[in-house]
């Protein structure tokens, strides 16, 4: 009998599995998703290595596309973007240098030994090392020290919140980590608070009983942060027929480089403004003076509350980069099916008829799931619009 895998590898595998033939750069970016997800990173660190990864493979193919001493152009940019995929991914994951050898030895069988594989390989390798030294003073190794408010002497949780140091970080495409920072979020007195307020408390408490069943369960599937989940559905796009190898190249790095942004984005609006989450707020709420937000002590959210600040929401960034980026490749050709699955939904698929639709719907599973209010969501989609629209500028341009 054969030993089971472990529930994420199942998930993983139903995450990757393609709806149409992959290329190599579709076929690394499932592969390449599946290795950060493996490795447990959270959100953070995973788009910087995604972004990373398709760069270099980017460079690298194009490299070898202008090189004309290339004959076999198709075998020397895949075996440009298998080699720096995998050089990449074992330099900043070197704990998954199974799977990554894995994947990479299948790739490579695939292609004809010669001159082109050669050049190809050798591309891809130096495309890494060169990366790799442009962005390793990039701010992700910086040491987070983090001061929890307080007075002396009294005691506060004890937990860290997540990467306060991540704002820190130099951009791909932005000019810097605060250029498109939002304005505060409403005043505590006024209507837009209370009316927000009580949207959160009433659809996302864990005993909700106005919450409905689809409502339930489009939280859920949105509860995961992880690349996969937003990747899909570029893939969906990149495996569209008569697509170019260098076009989709070019797709996953606005995409990757958008997503990596966002997160630097966030965290430097999230820690500026310091916002409370709402179980702090509907806890406190008899201090917020405003007497249209009912205070309930022991109010919980349906899902766990992520451990930094409320505003903006970093799901919703995510998603406004992806529809973004999204939206300025379509333009160019046919629409393309919008659908995706979710690893902690346990592999279920969604589907959505418009990038609008698919940003509304990620922002309502974070008020439904009781850890954002809707102006915070609002504010998140907004800017990751605006990062999304710089990166395809800056990479899907003609």
């Amino acid at each position: 009998m054969k030993p089971k895998l472990p529930a994420i590898l199942v998930v993983l595998a139903a995450l990757s599995a393609p709806a149409a033939r992959a290329d190599a750069v579709t076929d690394w970016n499932e592969r390449s998703c599946d290795a950060v997800v493996a490795a447990g990173l959270p959100a953070q660190p995973a788009n910087r290595i995604m972004a990373i990864a398709h760069t270099a493979a980017l460079q690298a193919a194009e490299g070898v596309a202008s090189d004309g001493a290339v004959q076999d152009k198709r075998v020397a940019m895949e075996a440009a973007i298998a080699a720096a995929h995998r050089t990449a991914l074992l330099k900043l994951l070197p704990v998954q240098q199974p799977l990554i050898d894995g994947a990479y030895q299948a790739a490579m069988a695939a292609l004809p030994d010669g001159a082109a594989k050669t050049a190809g390989t050798r591309a891809g390798d130096q495309a890494v090392a060169t990366l790799i030294a442009q962005r390793e003073d990039d701010g992700a190794a910086t040491q987070e020290a983090y001061r929890p408010f307080t007075t002396p002497g009294r005691y506060v949780p004890t937990t860290v919140p997540a990467v306060p140091q991540w704002s820190q970080r130099r951009p791909w495409v932005m000019p810097s980590g605060n250029a498109f920072r939002p304005g505060p979020p409403p005043p505590l007195a006024s209507e837009r608070w209370a009316r927000d307020f009580n949207e959160t408390r009433t659809l996302g408490a864990r005993t909700s009983s106005q919450r409905s069943a689809e409502q339930t369960e489009i939280a859920r599937f949105w509860e995961t942060t992880v690349p996969p989940i937003y990747h899909m559905l570029a893939r969906g796009l990149a495996q569209q027929p008569g697509r170019d190898l260098l076009r989709n190249a070019r797709l996953f790095v606005a995409l990757t480089q958008g997503m990596d942004d966002a997160m630097i984005a966030v965290f430097d609006a999230k820690y500026h403004h310091a916002a409370w989450r709402p179980i702090t707020a509907i806890r406190n709420a008899d201090q917020d003076g405003n007497a249209a937000t009912p205070q309930d002590p022991s109010w919980q959210p349906l899902l766990a509350t992520p451990m930094h600040p409320e505003y903006p929401c970093a799901h919703c960034v995510q998603s406004g980069v992806v529809a973004a980026v999204l939206q300025a490749e379509m333009a160019r050709g046919a629409a393309t099916p919008l659908r995706t699955r979710s690893a902690s939904a346990n592999g279920a698929e969604r589907g959505w008829a418009t990038l609008d639709d698919f940003v509304r719907e990620v922002g309502n599973a974070r008020v439904y799931g009781g850890m954002h209010f809707r102006f915070s969501t609002e504010a998140g989609a907004e800017l990751g619009r605006r990062i999304g629209a710089l990166a395809a500028a800056r990479h899907l341009g003609d």
